[in-house]
C-alpha cells in the first residue's frame, strides 16, 4: 500500500510539475505573443508612417511633375512663338533682298541686325529651356515610377505583417483559452497533491515504524553474524595450527629420518616426554624429567658450539694438498718472472749506453758536418748545435742556434721564411753528411728561397752527390740544370698528358 501511494504520489507530483511547467511554457508563448503583438503593432506604425511619407513623396513628385509639364508647355509656346518671330524675319529679310536696293540705311540694317541677333539669342535659351523642362520631366516621371513600386511594395509589407499580426492574435486568443483553462487543471492538480500528501505522511509513519522494526532485526542479524564469523575465524586457526603442527611433525620425521636414522616407534620408545632425560657426557649423573623450557636452552646451547666447530669437510687434506702445489708452481714462476726482469733491465741499460754512445756519435757528426754546411749557406753567419740535457742523453733535446751575418736574433721565429728554410735545410743536410744514405728525396725544399741563397744550397747538394743519388721535386730552372735526368708531365697537342723523361747528360754528350 506504500508502495502504491508513494508510486502515485510521485506521478501526481509528477502530473503538477509537468501542468506547472505547461502553465508556465504557455505563460512564455502568452508573453510571446503579446509582444509579438507590440511588435507587430509598432511595425504597421511604421509601415503606414513610410506609407505617408511616400504618398507625401508621391503628391510632390506628382505637383513637380505637373509644374514641368506647363513649365514645358510654357517654353514649347515660346519656341513657337520664337519661330513665327523667325520665320517673319526671314521673310523680311526675303524681301528685304528682293526689294531693289535704294540708298542704304545703315542704321536701319544695325537696328535689324541686332533685333535678328536678338531673336535667335531668344530662340536659343528657348531652346535650351524647353530640353532642361524636357529633362525634368524625365527626371520627375522616373521618380514617381519609383515611387509608386515603393509604395506597391510597402502596401504589400504592409498586408504581409497585418496578416501576420491577425495570426498573431489568434494564438494570444488560443493562449487566453488555455491559460483560461488551467486554474482549473491546477487546482485538481494541487487537490490531488494534497491527498497524495496526507497518504504519503501516513505511509511514512507507517514505514517509519517498520524501519525501527527492520533496524532492530538487522542490529541482531548483524550481531549473530559477527559472532558466527568470529567463530569461523576461531574454527579456521586452529584448523591451522592443526595442519601446521602435522606439517612440523612431518617434516621433523623426515628430518630425523635423513640425519639420525631414527623411526617414529624409536623417537617414541626411547625418547618420549614421559621418559627421564639423559645426563650430558661432560656432567655425568642420573637422568632427569623432561622440561621443554630446560631442553630447548640446552639445544641452543649444541646448536652454538657446533656453530663455532663449522661444518666438517671430509676434503680438506686433498684441498690442501692441491694449494700446496700451486703455492709451490707460483713461487717457481715468480722467481723465474724475477730472474727474467733482471735480465730485461740489464738487456736495457746496455741499450741505453748503446744508444748513448750512437747518439753521442751520431750528434759529434752531425754538428761537425753542421760546421761545415753553415757556413756555406750563410756566410759570415754563426750557427750550432747545443744538447738541452748533455748529462742525460735520453732525455735531451736538440738546440739549433742561427744567426745571419749582421742581424742579432736569438730565436728562429724572428728569421724571414727564406732563413729559416735554409737553416732547416742546413740541419738536414749535416744529418745527409753525418749518416750518408744510397739516395735521399728534396720536394721543394728551395721554394722560398732568392737566387743568392739558391746558388748556395746547389753547391751544397753538388757535395751530396758524391756519395748519393738525389729526386728533386721542383721548379726552380737552376735546379733543373744541375739535374742528370729531368722527368715531368706535359701536355700534348690533343690535350691528353703525358709523362717525359730526359737524360740531360746524355744529351749534351751527343751535342758536343
Amino acid at each position: 500500500a506504500l508502495t502504491t501511494l508513494s508510486t502515485t504520489l510521485e506521478r501526481t507530483r509528477f502530473e503538477a510539475e509537468k501542468a506547472s511547467e505547461a502553465k508556465a511554457l504557455r505563460t512564455e508563448e502568452v508573453k510571446a505573443a503579446l509582444a509579438e503583438v507590440r511588435q507587430a503593432d509598432a511595425k504597421h506604425a511604421e509601415f503606414g508612417q513610410q506609407l505617408s511619407r511616400g504618398r507625401a513623396a508621391l503628391e510632390a513628385a506628382e505637383a513637380e511633375v505637373a509644374r514641368l509639364v506647363t513649365s514645358a508647355t510654357e517654353a514649347e509656346e515660346q519656341v513657337k512663338s520664337a519661330r513665327e518671330a523667325l520665320v517673319s524675319a526671314e521673310e523680311q529679310r526675303t524681301a528685304f533682298h528682293a526689294a531693289p536696293r535704294p540708298s542704304v540705311d545703315e542704321s536701319a540694317r544695325t537696328t535689324l541686325l541686332a533685333s535678328l541677333e536678338k531673336a535667335t539669342a531668344e530662340e536659343l535659351e528657348a531652346r535650351i529651356a524647353l530640353e532642361a523642362s524636357r529633362e525634368r520631366a524625365r527626371s520627375a516621371q522616373d521618380v514617381v515610377t519609383s515611387l509608386r513600386g515603393r509604395m506597391a511594395d510597402e502596401e504589400a509589407a504592409a498586408k504581409r505583417e497585418l496578416a501576420k499580426h491577425q495570426e498573431r492574435i489568434e494564438r494570444a486568443a488560443r493562449a487566453t483559452a488555455v491559460l483560461a483553462v488551467l486554474p482549473g487543471v491546477m487546482a485538481q492538480a494541487l487537490a490531488a497533491t494534497e491527498e497524495s500528501s496526507a497518504a504519503l505522511v501516513a505511509a511514512e509513519a507507517k514505514r517509519h515504524s517498520m524501519q525501527g522494526e527492520l533496524t532492530q532485526l538487522r542490529a541482531q542479524e548483524n550481531t549473530l553474524r559477527e559472532r558466527l564469523g568470529s567463530i569461523t575465524d576461531s574454527v579456521h586457526s586452529i584448523e591451522m595450527q592443526i595442519y601446521e603442527k602435522k606439517l612440523q611433525r612431518t617434516t621433523l620425521l623426515e628430518r630425523v629420518q635423513d640425519e639420525l636414522g631414527l623411526t617414529e616407534e624409536t623417537l617414541l620408545e626411547d625418547y618420549a616426554p614421559h621418559l627421564p632425560v639423559p645426563p650430558d657426557t661432560e656432567d655425568g649423573g642420573e637422568g632427569k624429567p623432561f622440561d621443554r623450557t630446560e631442553q630447548e636452552a640446552r639445544l641452543q646451547k649444541a646448536k652454538r658450539k657446533l656453530d663455532q666447530l663449522g661444518r666438517v669437510n671430509p676434503l680438506a687434506l686433498e684441498e690442501f694438498q692441491a694449494l700446496e702445489a700451486r703455492h709451490i708452481f707460483l713461487t717457481e714462476q715468480l722467481a723465474d718472472l724475477k730472474k727474467t726482469r733482471a735480465d730485461l733491465e740489464a738487456i736495457m741499460a746496455e741499450l741505453d749506453d748503446t744508444m748513448q754512445t750512437i747518439f753521442a756519435e751520431a750528434f759529434a757528426d752531425t754538428q761537425r758536418a753542421f760546421d761545415e754546411v753553415f757556413p756555406i749557406l750563410f756566410p759570415g753567419g754563426q750557427g750550432s748545435l747545443t744538447l738541452t740535457q748533455p748529462d742525460d742523453l735520453l732525455l735531451t733535446g736538440i738546440e739549433v742556434s742561427v744567426r745571419p751575418a749582421g742581424k742579432k736574433i736569438e730565436r728562429l721565429s724572428l728569421l724571414s721564411g727564406g732563413e729559416r728554410s735554409l737553416a732547416a735545410v742546413a740541419l738536414l743536410i749535416a744529418i745527409f753528411k753525418a749518416r750518408p744514405s744510397p739516395f735521399y728525396i728534396l720536394d721543394e725544399v728551395e721554394a722560398a728561397l732568392d737566387d743568392a741563397n739558391l746558388g748556395r744550397l746547389l753547391s751544397v747538394i753538388e757535395s751530396l752527390r758524391q756519395d748519393s743519388q738525389l729526386i728533386v721535386i721542383t721548379h726552380q730552372k737552376r735546379t733543373m740544370e744541375i739535374a742528370d735526368a729531368l722527368y715531368g708531365v706535359s701536355m700534348r697537342k690533343d690535350g691528353v698528358s703525358a709523362v717525359v723523361g730526359q737524360r740531360i747528360k746524355d744529351t749534351e754528350a751527343v751535342a758536343s
